[in-house]
């Protein structure tokens, strides 16, 4: 590698294949793709330009709305979590953005804010997560007033979300479903459910549209799994290089504390790669990281900008030798599970003083 160091390499090949892979699960089924949280640590405005071809986009808030409409982004985009008071209704409003309901306090919010456009709307109903929601008894009767008070003239749609999902042998997904499926019979409008997971493990609850986030960035939405395994490709690489090789005698200590005894003579590289940079301070000792592609174990404790590797295995590695930590070659599922966190920390956490590299050409945005 040349460049800066360390780097994270964004694929847009693999972001687009893995919108393939949505469709192909999901074909009955418009895309609603979850790009939050700066698009999952992968940059919102990229991944936004390079998904041109989904039927909508989502974020968390009405202001990453707003900054995709800055950027020239015209595609349907879907506030999960509404507005939060009355600029948020307005600046919704005037930016065509989606607004996901979820509590009596959002509809008195559109109710006072008489917005001078009308505002396209989705109810969220509470079928067991427990976290956002209009109680299922409560929902109607919400679903209504929505519809009332939008303006939109577009039918108001009906959401819910999974909260066990990544198990497929949980029965909580099902009974989510169970109690979900009359309330959307008996409105009979469009219904948005499957995040990753239930795409990938509940056909049956693919619906009108599915919100795929994990799975388009690569990795695996279940427990244990790995995206190679499901025919994803990983999108973003966390790349750096050797900084150091040393040689270190039998029973010398590496690193704070000294929590590493060499077992033998052994050479120890340093990697310029730390938890400033994002890389989990936490992960212990055993964690992969391909050095010029071989698996040797990180060892010590992570500092801020270097980590430290057992070189044994990989006996011919020199100064400035590649080393991914993960990614292309080195699951990132596989170094969360190390690290006693999940993928989406991972990816999100990685620190805005690493380069960025972009592979493959974004798209425009599609129209609205």
């Amino acid at each position: 590698m040349s460049g800066p160091i360390p780097q994270i390499v964004i694929d847009l090949d693999a972001l687009r294949h893995n919108l393939g892979v949505v469709r192909a699960r999901a074909p009955g089924s418009r895309v609603m793709a979850v790009i939050k949280a700066n698009g999952y640590g992968h940059g919102m405005r990229r991944v936004a330009l390079a998904l041109g071809a989904a039927d909508a986009l989502a974020v968390a808030r009405v202001g990453e709305g707003a900054q995709l409409r800055d950027a020239g982004i015209a595609q349907r985009v879907v506030v999960l979590e509404g507005g939060f008071d009355a600029q948020d209704i307005a600046e919704a409003a005037g930016r065509g953005l989606d607004l996901v309901f979820h509590h009596e306090e959002q509809l008195a919010l559109l109710a006072a804010a008489r917005p001078v456009r009308p505002v396209r709307a989705w109810l969220k109903v509470d079928t067991g997560m427990h976290r956002l929601g209009f109680a299922l008894e409560a929902a109607a009767p919400a679903h209504a007033r929505l519809a009332a008070l939008s303006h939109s003239g577009a039918p108001v749609g009906l959401m819910t979300h999974f909260a066990s999902a990544d198990d497929p042998a949980d029965p909580a997904t099902q009974a989510q479903l169970d109690a979900f499926g009359p309330l959307a019979r008996r409105l009979a409008v469009p219904v948005s459910i499957s995040n990753s997971a239930g795409v990938l493990g509940f056909p049956q609850a693919h619906g009108d549209w599915v919100r795929p986030g994990l799975m388009l960035y690569g990795a695996s939405p279940f427990v244990g799994g790995r995206g190679v395994d499901l025919g994803l490709r990983p999108v973003m690489t966390l790349r750096s290089r050797l900084i150091a090789v040393n040689r270190y005698r039998r029973g010398e200590r590496v690193g704070y504390g000294g929590t590493y005894c060499c077992p033998e003579d052994m050479p120890v590289g340093v990697v310029a790669v730390g938890y400033g940079d994002g890389y989990p301070r936490h992960a212990p000792s055993g964690t992969p990281v391909l050095v010029d592609g071989v698996r040797v174990p990180l060892i010590g404790r992570v500092s801020m900008d270097m980590i430290s590797v057992d070189l044994r295995a990989c006996p011919g590695a020199r100064l400035g030798d590649p080393a991914v930590l993960w990614g292309e070659g080195l699951p990132v599922e596989e170094i969360a599970e190390r690290a006693g966190t999940i993928p989406y920390q991972l990816t999100c956490a990685v620190t805005g003083r690493v380069a960025v590299v972009e592979t493959g050409a974004a798209s425009p945005g599609a129209a609205a």
